[in-house]
């Protein structure tokens, strides 16, 4: 069984038809000469398995008459209708140019026709005109193919991920790799048909196993024949079959997916000829935009770098953009060359690229394949090997373990306004079923495996245990809220025994719905998030002594000394490719936004801050990372910066305002919307404001202004930012002193909201 085996098959049909056509021939006394026959579309490739159809093509110059073309055709083909499934058409050259015309089936199909037997200078020529056709009017043709294809997919589903698959007809299936074919010899690009060999290979054998032991002409492999199929192939298993499936499929759409792409990108080349140079846009450290794609600069020493691939994943994400073929070459070479290796553990940029990638949402998953396909997410996060392709055959999943995982990380993007750590649930999102592929139960093989990767990844130990848990225990609120009686004390106290807080029961039920929705209506329904919603809600209400609102920051006996001198000062410190800054100032209204926009037009990008109002003046700790190509900082520098805004800000507000206008021209993925959350009885001289949102320039500086034109005092702030989300908690009080009113701290929080918007 195999490629020896299908060309053999084809020419025993070739054999046979040569017979029948002689036959034919000599009972209708006609010359060869104008007539032929031809195998067309996988028979022309030479690609029969058992059950296939004989694709033929019967060719005349219209020299016969109708009897006597009717006879002929009748005695060649009487004899195979008996035990073969043959497509037969008879037309003259013209007419074949005709349907191709007319019929994208045909044309496809002309593209690979193949003399049988009869006039072969007959068929050479519709050879001829069939590739000048289809090259001539590629741009139509191709554009007529997506759209063909693009309605095979919806209807047949995606090949990798199906539990019973077409191996044909489904995105990634052999009709794709025709297309691929079809692609290439338009000459419109490029395709390297090398990368999918062992693909077409795998589903061809797929396809003529499955016909040989069903005994049928089907190509759609059920599960209870995948037993079958896999034994006769010499598979362990069927899930061994299928994890090879799904990655030949994985391999074929990636391919069909850049092809498309390169496409596009090709014409707009073109196009750009005509009017000016294409436009490069610096995006990132070492990072360009051109032609819609990002572009690593290859320059670049991953040695002193090694964090790029990182970042360019997470850019090319966050702005809906793929990565250019290039770049990816450029980061395996290199990787598989050992260069550029991230150290262990990983540093904070790294986590937070890889957070920010994750974050993504739906423009993560294409990333992630290439990523995946390109095999440079092994050097990032080896365990991912293991569950590539790895196959979940029950009712409840629809795609395999590794894509399960990924649609899991995507609906937990849509959650991240819902949680306190978006990090932590993003993070445990895209490893929750990291444990599974063997015997073990995977849960708790999962709790095993994920904190070393967590430590590796660079997580600090409590935000490992929290990890650890959800992993763990990610099954836990969905089996309890529908296996056990929520009016039984012993219930709750089954969670409480095991969750310890509320900031990690919020990540618990969030990564139950974000795992609940990517395993489908079969494995999540609305009966079901209510019945975890309401065990949810009981245990919040045993669960005492938590909060999920950050503490106020506390001030030292050294800042509380500089404090008291009541002057301006600046202290910078170099850390982990960016600077910590301390700022005692003596306090004002508007103090964090001027020092936020200061901080923001001197092109630095905060990641955390703390500040805290103590008497007369304001401590303040800010971590920040420089913008690509940003100059160094100093503190005398940030001094004189932020004094000049003490005594005018407008300058900060106009540069802001030009910086968020060149940001509005580069393209940007949709996100949750931002949430402002009011606490007015969690602390006793103070009302908290919650503010989770999409991070993005002069954001804080937003905020406090939004803040400073509400007449609030800002008493504390703890500002942090993970991947791409920023949750900043403020502690404000009215100018005369003591929290808001619930009027007033809702009139705060909608202008904040409106702003932000």
């Amino acid at each position: 069984m195999g490629t020896r085996e299908r060309r053999e098959r084809s020419n025993e049909s070739d054999r046979y038809l040569l017979s029948l056509y002689k036959e034919a021939l000599g009972k209708s006394g006609e010359s060869s000469k104008g007539l032929a026959i031809a195998a067309v579309g996988g028979y022309g490739r030479g690609e029969l398995s058992p059950g296939s159809d004989l694709d033929i093509l019967i060719v005349h110059q219209g020299q016969l008459s109708e009897s006597s073309l009717g006879e002929f055709v009748h005695t060649l083909l009487y004899p195979l209708w008996d035990n073969k499934s043959v497509d037969h058409s008879v037309r003259t050259r013209a007419e074949t140019r005709s349907a191709a015309e007319s019929d994208l089936k045909v044309a496809l199909g002309l593209l690979d026709i193949r003399l049988v037997a009869g006039d072969a200078d007959l068929i050479a020529a519709i050879q001829g005109d069939s590739v000048q056709a289809w090259r001539k009017h590629s741009r139509k043709r191709l554009s007529e193919l997506r759209h063909s294809l693009k309605e095979r997919h919806e209807r047949a589903g995606e090949l990798a991920y199906l539990l019973e698959p077409d191996v044909k007809e489904a995105r990634g299936g052999l009709r794709d790799i025709n297309a691929l074919r079809a692609i290439s010899l338009s000459g419109a690009t490029n395709v390297p048909l090398e990368r999918i060999s062992w693909a077409e290979s795998k589903l061809n054998d797929v396809r003529e196993a499955l016909h040989q032991t069903s005994g049928r002409n089907r190509d759609r492999l059920l599960f209870q024949e995948q037993d079958a199929v896999a034994f006769e192939l010499g598979y362990t298993d069927a899930d061994a079959l299928m994890s090879d499936v799904a990655q030949a499929a994985r391999s074929v759409d990636y391919l069909l997916e850049f092809t498309w792409h390169q496409l596009g990108q090709r014409n707009k080349e073109s196009f750009a000829r005509f009017l000016r140079k294409p436009r490069t846009d610096v995006v990132a450290k070492n990072l360009n935009v051109s032609q819609k794609e990002i572009v690593i600069n290859p320059q670049v020493d991953l040695h002193s770098d090694p964090t790029i691939g990182l970042r360019a994943a997470a850019t090319a994400a966050q702005l809906g953009l793929p990565i250019s073929l290039a770049s990816y070459s450029l980061l395996s070479s290199s990787l598989s060359e050992g260069k550029g290796l991230l150290p262990h553990p990983w540093p904070r940029e790294a986590r937070e690229h890889l957070i920010s990638l994750i974050g993504a949402g739906e423009s993560m998953v294409s990333i992630f394949e290439a990523l995946d396909q390109e095999e440079i997410i092994f050097h990032w996060i080896p365990e991912w090997r293991a569950l590539r392709s790895l196959p979940q055959r029950n009712a409840l999943h629809r795609h395999t373990v590794d894509r399960h995982m990924v649609e899991t990380a995507v609906h937990a993007a849509a959650l991240t306004r819902k949680v306190h750590r978006p990090d932590l649930l993003l993070f445990a999102a895209l490893f929750h079923d990291i444990g599974k592929g063997e015997a073990e139960d995977h849960s708790i093989r999962g709790e095993r495996l994920i904190g070393p990767l967590a430590k590796r990844i660079g997580f600090p130990e409590e935000d490992i245990e929290v990890i650890k848990i959800l992993v763990k225990h990610h099954l836990l609120l969905s089996a309890t809220a529908t296996r056990r009686d929520l009016d039984d004390p012993a219930t709750i106290q089954s969670i409480l025994a095991v969750i310890p807080d509320l900031t990690t029961l919020e990540l618990l039920h969030t990564l139950s719905i974000a795992d609940g929705e990517a395993t489908g209506s079969a494995g999540w329904s609305d009966w079901k998030a209510t019945l975890v919603s309401d065990l949810v809600k009981r245990v919040k209400t045993a669960m005492s002594g938590s909060s999920t609102i950050a503490a106020q920051p506390e001030i030292t006996e050294e800042q509380l000394k500089a404090a008291e001198s009541g002057l301006l000062q600046v202290h910078l410190e170099q850390r982990d490719n960016g600077y910590s800054i301390e700022i005692i100032s003596p306090d004002k209204p508007g103090l964090l936004s001027l020092v936020a926009g200061v901080i923001n037009t001197s092109r630095l990008d905060v990641r955390s801050a703390r500040t805290k109002s103590h008497g007369s003046s304001a401590v303040m700790t800010w971590v920040v990372t420089p913008e690509p190509h940003a100059p160094a900082i100093t503190a005398q520098y940030l001094r004189s910066e932020i004094e000049k805004a003490f005594n005018d800000a407008s300058h900060i507000e106009h540069k802001l305002i030009a910086k968020a206008q060149a940001y509005a021209s580069i393209p940007a993925i949709p996100v949750p919307d931002p949430i402002v959350e009011v606490f007015n009885d969690e602390a006793t001289e103070a009302t908290i404001i919650e503010v989770r949102s999409h991070d993005r320039p002069g954001l804080l500086f937003r905020i406090g202004a939004g803040i400073t034109q509400s007449k609030v005092d800002i008493r504390s702030a703890i500002v942090t930012t993970l991947g791409a989300e920023a949750i900043d908690t403020l502690y404000v009080s009215e100018l005369t002193g003591g929290p808001l009113s619930d009027e007033r701290a809702n009139e705060v929080a909608s202008r904040l909201l409106q702003l932000l918007k």
